[in-house]
């Protein structure tokens, strides 16, 4: 993995991750969209495994529905968005045709 790819996974799922992580996933998966996709999968499960919102009457509130939510947002703006640095080139095929015109008699 090259320091392209882990700066563009370091922007993608925040400067606190560890790079050794990072670079042992991209060894398995060699893609670094695919590693994102894994870590933030992986978040939005360790939310859910837990209740979402918890509830202590007249002192605290926790509810992590909001991140599921957020996360999700992510997940789906990944596969929308540009391409990551290790991605192959799209193809694009334009094409252009050249015809020769020529003159024809009337009758």
């Amino acid at each position: 993995m090259n320091i392209d790819v882990l700066r563009w996974l370091q922007s993608q799922l925040g400067p606190d991750i560890d790079d050794g992580d990072l670079a042992a996933r991209y060894d398995r998966l060699h893609s670094a969209k695919a590693v994102a996709l894994e870590v933030l999968h992986e978040r939005v499960n360790a939310l859910v495994a837990e209740p979402l919102k918890v509830t202590v009457n007249g002192v605290a509130t926790i509810d992590n529905s909001a991140n599921v939510a957020a996360l999700e947002r992510r997940i789906a703006q990944l596969g929308s968005e540009a391409a990551a640095p290790d991605d192959p080139p799209s193809e694009s095929h334009d094409l252009l045709t050249t015809v020769q015109l020529r003159a024809r008699r009337r009758r």
